[in-house]
């Protein structure tokens, strides 16, 4: 199989396993087994996070990190009706969720499926259906089963505190569009494997020893706010930002310059352009404004690291994403470039 068709095959894997922010024990359980099985050992941190580590042909240590934690809610409360009320796992807005097939992910391991709706929720039968203010007070889940009260909900084993994980909704167009939640960043989770399955076959090594860092709570903030003391620096591979006044692009692969918490660092930022310039990799440079990293988690944890960012751009983040192979390709470009493969 190629790279390419592996990488798309593998972001549908992923984003069809449930995994928001510190419910990623089974997707975890797949990236190892893929990296294990290109030849590459793996362990796990404290936290339920990944670290794969390839030889290189140099002893000094540097990191990748990508992140395979997601979007999405957990149960808050359990309505009189039936109905339950959620809070957020993540940032996103009500409006991007609202009408979205959800499933519930009870503590002994049931699941059930649902709708996340606002609560006038029919124009039919509510005044203001449409004016009505999406924030987590007026939006609730419609779950698929025969409940009528808060006692019959509880009969079926949920409760307070159970995940709810928002469905991918995948599709791959002929022109080469991926359109999906969560490929902020099960993408560059997937084009990280997609490097590993190119080293393995064609027995390439990188210049340094590299420890790939998959997060699990980068959503929430601190995804490698712990990372092994030997990594000196880290570039962290999540998606690129697109919006108003930005240069990101889904056909290429973002570099950014800084981002809500503060710049990267200089000299590894220019080393990334340098590379995109020599190896012709369409990139572009760019600010994130809304925006923090597993560098960013990194740092505020007191490593003492440089550390870069980059990543295939991706349209409508924390929404319905899509981004496109071409923006796949480039950023799979400059992670080689980077790690100096032979």
């Amino acid at each position: 199989m190629e790279t390419l068709d592996y990488i798309i095959e593998t972001i549908q894997t992923l984003v069809n396993i449930p995994s928001p922010s510190g419910f990623t024990k089974k997707v975890m359980e797949f990236v190892r087994e893929e990296a294990e099985g290109f030849g590459y050992s793996c362990e796990m941190s404290q936290k339920g996070g990944l670290i794969s580590t390839v030889e290189g042909r140099e002893r000094e240590t540097i990191g990748l990190s990508a992140h395979v934690d997601t979007l999405g809610a957990m149960v808050r409360s359990i309505d009189s009706n039936g109905t339950l009320r959620f809070t957020m796992v993540g940032g996103y807005t009500m409006h991007s969720v609202e009408g979205s097939y959800c499933k519930v992910h009870t503590r002994d391991g049931q699941v059930y499926t649902g709708t996340i709706l606002i609560k006038s929720s029919s124009v039919h039968s509510y005044d203001d259906a449409k004016t009505m203010e999406r924030t987590d007070r007026n939006m609730l889940v419609r779950i698929d089963e025969m409940v009528e009260s808060r006692e019959d909900v509880l009969a079926l084993g949920i409760d307070s505190g159970d995940y709810i994980s928002f469905d991918a909704e995948f599709e791959y167009t002929k022109n080469g569009f991926i359109k999906s939640r969560h490929l902020d960043d099960k993408a560059s989770v997937a084009v990280i494997l997609g490097m590993l399955k190119e080293m393995s076959e064609n027995k390439l090594t990188p210049k340094n020893r590299i420890k790939i860092l998959i997060s699990n709570y980068e959503e929430v903030g601190f995804g490698a706010s712990w990372i092994p003391e030997d990594i000196k620096e880290i570039l962290a591979v999540d998606m690129g930002a697109m919006g108003d006044d930005l240069n990101g692009s889904e056909y290429k692969v973002s570099i950014c310059a800084k981002d809500s918490t503060g710049p990267y660092d200089y000299d590894m930022t220019n080393r990334l352009i340098d590379l995109a310039k020599e190896n012709k990799i369409d990139f572009v440079v760019d600010i994130f404004p809304h925006y923090g990293s597993d560098v960013s988690a990194a740092l505020r944890g007191g490593h003492d690291i440089k550390g870069a960012l980059i990543g295939q751009g991706v349209h409508s983040s924390h929404g319905m994403e899509r981004t496109h192979i071409k923006g796949l390709e480039n950023t799979l470009k400059l992670i080689k470039a980077y790690i100096e493969l032979k």
